[in-house]
């Protein structure tokens, strides 16, 4: 692949049924396009967890993905309630999910968590009331 491909997509809040729409093109779409087969399962898992996080705490948001013959890059951002304390976020465990939330099994704590573990590169900004941007890569 010598071209860049980029797909965009809009991720609804509170709509657990669509959560994972934009994951799951990205996965075929790599597929399709021959990826390595580690970089399609790293970057589709933390790609559903940042929708997951969209739709459970933002209310919705953006998704923008550039992939490249070196990177699947995405960014995520939202105009949610922001995160307080990034540093506590990024904890595993921790989680601010309602118990409505959690009691159809999300909420668990490891969405953020897991989506540095599962990119090369990670970058998190947030300002409370204003929203929050989400930069993370897959390298190729």
């Amino acid at each position: 692949m010598s071209e860049t491909i980029r797909l965009e997509y809009t991720v609804p809040g509170d709509d657990f049924a669509r959560a994972g729409e934009a994951s799951a093109d990205l996965k075929h779409t790599l597929k399709r396009m021959g990826f390595p087969a580690e970089a399609i399962r790293k970057a589709s898992i933390a790609l559903y967890e940042g929708e997951i996080n969209l739709a459970i705490h933002a209310h919705g948001g953006q998704i923008a993905v550039e992939v490249t013959p070196t990177a699947i890059q995405m960014r995520l951002t939202d105009q949610g309630p922001g995160i307080p304390d990034i540093d506590l976020a990024m904890q595993e465990g921790y989680s601010t999910a309602s118990e409505q939330v959690r009691s159809l099994g999300f909420g668990a704590g490891m969405g953020l968590p897991n989506m540095k573990r599962y990119t090369d590169q990670f970058a998190i900004g947030s300002q409370v009331g204003v929203g929050t941007t989400i930069e993370m890569s897959v390298l190729l």
